[in-house]
């Protein structure tokens, strides 16, 4: 019979290691004393160490075994939320565990009865279910009642992103999560990095278990974070089992329910999902046979149950893609808007549908929370602020355009995904998401046109000193030196072409170029000008000026519209003519009060001079400041000079923006490679020879020849793609010949920018790198279509011919992979470049429209 062991800690005898056995095992004569250590274990004995780790041989010496303890006291750190509460360990060195849930979230009372707090089915008959994070116990109860009422296939959704662990109290497993000391009531975002969710909440199991090791079996969590009363509560935990990760609460029920399954899809806490995260859904849709249009339709579709922590925004939203789904799978069409929305409805094959079904999903899960009430909600409280103030490090202004906007994204992507189920489903999901949403780049074009409130700025904004004028001359250095003779800043032409850039013109600039191309030594009769000015523009008193925000002198205001900067200017206009006062201007080295006794819109200057010139034809077609132009821009841009060329083949080409050389290739210089490309090719005089003597700078030559990786991989892909990029580089070393040595042109500008290291210059060098692409990718359009006379436009070829060969996937990974991963950098991803570069740090001036 073995001896009872007492179940109290028992101090035991260790032998030391035997650092002294010889070859033949037997133990060196000399041998330490033996030692006392406290270990917490019921069974041992008494412990003998080795090398290895500790042997500990029961007290009724019928088993032994080995301790691993590898953690000491130094490696964890402590912390305490104030100085009248108690110093422990800190989770991952900074965070505290705070019970997840309250009673007073659970908003609809449904713990007691259901197990999980608001727990409800969607509205109608389909088997879709939502709720909040319930505890072990509670888990078990909604999977018995769901048992109960005849559901035979559950497939459960948990849709958080942070790390929740379950602490063993009394008979049950509470969830706790960690959070920051500086904000007890939100969870964490983004901690785990490159690791997944799921090992970061073993990670933290080990390091709660390890806090308890070194805290006599006590782990110190948080349950009230308002009064702090009683806190913190101390949990016994005595073995690993006392703590459950997520996986292990929701998969044992595999076990035990045949027609169970389990899946972890984190989603954002706010905005729209990723495009990997819809991908992640797909594949389970893929994965799930009783999910697929080919399944018997005699059994019953599965039951979807999504939870995340109270129950709301995320569960709500994927309540709303499982009815999307189950529309799908039954077959169900059943039967206001922001322009952002009308403009994708308008364009998605029977878009109104996808609306209407979408809104119908909303309304069926819209118990707990409504996506598009939210919309407008956000919207409304934005345009009621009165006085802006600042809040947390922004604006409420920003705040709430920030809330609407996220809440306006979830909507568009929803629309977005049913678009992509119509098409996709009945393929069997040949495509994913991500890929399809490659194929359709001009969804990521929409998306970033989200916040139009700068359409909506009031022209009074100008008359009442909240914007003022700034004038060219401040804007625009004279660098070339040729106000002088030609009336206008930086006039020059483009070697051996009819092409021409300037800055803006006044009206008396506008005559003096118009006269010098006419004259006798030129004589063109026909002059197509463009003007890419992104910006407002007015002649007051024969001067340029722009309209600015006072602290952000140097920051453009943009509209890529033409119509509306038409309508603005006009507006603008009528505004300063109509009030009669002196308003502040901006001028070269002063600020000074000024009276306008005549105002133009840019429209009206070049109206006068058409009786004048009748070969004059005048474009607005603007262009993003630093970024490529997007695929519309290039086909307007083609059809005005082909238009030109048609009318006559010995055209001259003018393009003006604000300054043309300021800044080097910031910006909008390049359009006259662009129409240096186009007239070679539309008079069908062809390229010029390539040679190899290319003009670069002497640092990073080889990527100042423009010889990236990224840009390699397109050019592999194209059909004759290295002389396609030869001929791009030959034509912006023209270009070049026209700046002065002190500017660098598009591809010195890309590393140049990319090597000032910071995030405005880094988005910046990517916008560079992307619209060098795209001019390979036009030149490589000019060629392959013009034997075809161009009739399908640059947008069209880039969605069937360019997309289709993967050059969206490339965009969609853009990058300096020579120096980093551009997985790490969210710019590299065309949703978040192409919305990055729409927004500006400016004052809210207008309406959310």
């Amino acid at each position: 019979m073995g001896t009872t062991a007492s179940a109290a800690p028992q101090p035991v005898y260790v032998a030391p290691p035997l650092d002294n056995v010889h070859a033949n095992g037997m133990a060196h004569s000399s041998m330490s004393p033996v030692h006392m250590v406290n270990i917490h274990n019921s069974r041992a004995k008494s412990i003998i160490t080795n090398k290895v780790a500790p042997v500990v041989i029961t007290y009724n010496c019928r088993q032994e075994f080995q301790i691993h303890d590898n953690f000491h006291k130094g490696d964890y750190k402590v912390g305490r939320i104030s100085e009248s509460l108690p110093e422990h360990y800190l989770v991952k060195g900074e965070y505290f565990m705070v019970q997840d849930v309250y009673s007073k979230a659970d908003v609809l009372y449904t713990t007691s009865s259901y197990g999980a707090p608001n727990f409800r089915q969607v509205k109608g008959t389909y088997p879709l279910y939502g709720m909040g994070q319930p505890t072990l116990n509670g888990y078990k109860q909604v999977l018995q009642r769901l048992q109960a009422q005849g559901q035979q296939e559950i497939i459960f959704f948990c849709i958080r992103e942070e790390p929740v662990v379950f602490l063993h109290k009394d008979d049950d497993f509470v969830p706790y999560t960690p959070r920051r000391k500086e904000n007890l009531h939100e969870n964490l975002q983004g901690l785990q990095g490159e690791e997944t969710v799921e090992s970061l909440e073993l990670s933290i199991r080990n390091e709660l278990y390890d806090f308890a090791k070194l805290s006599k079996n006590i782990l110190y969590v948080y349950n009230d974070i308002e009064y702090f009363k009683d806190e913190p509560q101390k949990m016994s935990i005595t073995c690993e089992e006392d703590i459950h990760v997520t996986e292990e609460v929701y998969k044992r029920p595999m076990f035990t329910m045949q027609g169970y399954r389990y899946f972890r899809l984190p989603l954002p806490m706010e905005g729209a999902p990723l495009e990997e995260d819809f991908d992640a859904f797909v594949n389970i849709l893929r994965e799930s046979p009783s999910l697929c249009l080919g399944r018997n339709a005699s059994r019953l579709p599965p039951t979807l149950v999504f939870s995340c922590q109270v129950g709301v925004g995320r569960t709500n939203l994927a309540m709303i893609l499982g009815t999307l789904v189950m529309k799908r799978l039954k077959g169900d069409s059943q039967l206001p808007l922001f322009q952002v929305i009308q403009s994708l409805i308008k364009k998605l094959p029977n878009g109104q549908q996808l609306m209407e079904e979408v809104d119908h999903a909303i309304t069926l899960c819209s118990e707990m929370h409504n996506i598009k009430e939210a919309i407008y909600e956000n919207a409304s409280k934005l345009e009621g602020i009165g006085e802006d103030y600042q809040t947390q490090g922004s604006t409420t202004k920003e705040y709430f355009l920030n809330r609407t906007k996220q809440s306006l994204e979830r909507y568009f992507y929803l629309i977005v995904f049913n678009a992509y189920l119509h098409e996709q489903y009945p393929l069997a999901f040949v495509s994913n998401f991500s890929q399809w949403m490659c194929c359709h780049a001009w969804l990521y074009r929409l998306l970033a046109c989200m916040d139009m409130s700068e359409l909506s700025a009031p022209a009074e904004l100008l008359t009442k000193g909240a914007r003022v004028l700034v004038a060219d001359e401040y804007l625009a250095l004279d660098v070339l030196s040729t106000i002088k003779e030609m009336k206008v800043a930086n006039f020059r032409r483009v070697p051996k072409m009819p092409v021409y850039g300037v800055a803006q013109p006044t009206s008396e600039a506008i005559g003096a170029v118009l006269a010098h191309l006419m004259d006798e030594k030129r004589k063109h009769n026909h002059i197509l000008w463009i003007n890419v000015q992104e910006e407002l523009v007015l002649e007051g008193n024969g001067q340029i000026f722009i309209p600015r925000e006072p602290s952000c002198l140097d920051q453009h205001i943009p509209c890529l519209s033409p119509l509306v900067l038409q309508k603005l200017e006009t507006s603008l206009k009528e505004e300063i003519l109509r009030a009669q006062k002196w308003l502040e201007v901006i001028l070269e080295q002063e600020k000074k009060m000024t009276m306008f006794k005549t105002c133009l819109t840019i429209q009206e200057l070049f109206n006068q001079h058409k009786s004048s010139h009748p070969g004059l034809v005048y474009k607005r077609i603007p262009l993003p400041d630093c970024s490529s132009p997007r695929e519309e821009d290039f086909d307007k841009l083609h059809e005005a000079m082909r238009n030109a060329l048609a009318e006559d083949s010995h055209s001259a080409f003018v393009f003006n923006c604000a300054n043309v050389l300021f800044l080097g290739f910031k910006n909008r210089i390049i359009q006259d490679f662009f129409f240096f490309l186009l007239k070679l090719d539309l008079a069908l005089q062809g390229f010029p020879e390539c040679t190899d003597d290319e003009i670069v700078s002497v640092p990073d030559a080889k990527y100042t020849k423009g010889e990236f990786e990224v840009v390699m991989r397109v050019v592999r892909l194209l059909p004759d793609g290295h002389k396609r990029k030869k001929e791009v580089d030959l034509a912006l070393d023209s270009i070049s010949e026209t700046m002065t040595p002190m500017h660098y042109h598009l591809r010195e500008m890309i590393i140049s920018t990319y090597r000032q290291e910071c995030k405005q210059q880094l988005l910046m060098s990517l916008q560079f790198l992307e619209r060098y692409i795209y001019l390979i990718l036009f030149n490589t359009y000019l060629h392959l279509e013009k034997k075809n006379s161009w009739h399908r436009s640059f947008s069209v070829w880039m969605e069937q011919v360019a997309a289709r060969a993967g050059v969206y996937d490339i965009l969609n990974q853009l990058g300096f992979s020579e120096f980093e991963d551009p997985r790490e950098t969210p710019l590299a991803r065309l949703r978040y470049r192409w919305q990055q570069q729409n927004i500006q740090s400016l004052p809210i001036r207008g309406e959310f429209i």
